[in-house]
């Protein structure tokens, strides 16, 4: 659970983002940080976690307390054997301006993270703000939703049975009519969003994205 409730704040968006993963309420004091939880979200990867996950504490050169608090504990499927990622979230340009007062903080994240099997890594929107999370973004509510398994059976044979399709020539080659070209669209997202079948997530998804299956 979190050990840190994130204030309303009047210069920075603040809010709950909804997940299925996080251990509490995933809570997030900028955009930046909204933007990673739905990567985290998104990823298969990911299995669970947590925001302001734990509060380090140490005393500094001049005998005064200090403390800091990561913003993201991140664990893994247990098959990718990875250890469990402490994050610090920060834009670029803070991380520049505020180096002084930041530096102490992450050394104290990469001690508490090897002390405990983690490991530590500070992510800023370089690494964030990318075409994969537009993808996330808009494939993330097809995620949960159902579908008919005749249409899934259709859209995944629809695509093996073709040498290389899109989107559009696909559910252009499942149906006429316009109403089942949707249905045959949105199990199309669902089952990209799944990883059901495939398509290169670091361009920007459109209906002219290479895509392919794997059954």
């Amino acid at each position: 659970m979190p050990v840190r409730t994130i204030p309303k704040n009047y210069r920075n968006v603040t809010g709950i983002a909804f997940s299925t993963k996080a251990v509490g309420a995933a809570q997030f004091e900028s955009t930046l940080e909204r933007d990673y939880l739905c990567l985290l979200e998104f990823s298969p990867e990911v299995t669970t976690f947590e925001v302001q996950p734990v509060r380090i504490q140490w005393t500094d050169n001049e005998g005064k307390a200090r403390s800091y608090t990561p913003d993201v504990l991140v664990h893994f499927q247990p098959v990718l054997g990875r250890k469990p990622l402490l994050v610090e979230v920060k834009y670029r340009d803070d991380v520049g301006k505020n180096w002084r007062v930041l530096k102490p903080k992450l050394k104290q994240g990469v001690r508490f993270a090897r002390a405990h099997g983690y490991r530590f890594s500070l992510v800023s929107e370089i690494e964030i703000r990318t075409p994969y999370l537009d993808n996330a973004k808009f494939l993330l509510p097809f995620l949960a939703r159902s579908f008919p398994q005749e249409i899934i059976n259709a859209v995944i044979v629809g695509i093996t049975r073709q040498d290389g399709t899109t989107p559009a020539q696909l559910v252009r080659s499942l149906a006429h009519d316009e109403c089942l070209q949707a249905e045959y669209l949105a199990a199309t997202w669902h089952l990209l969003a799944s990883g059901r079948i495939g398509t290169d997530m670091s361009s920007y998804l459109s209906m002219n994205s290479p895509i392919w299956g794997f059954e």
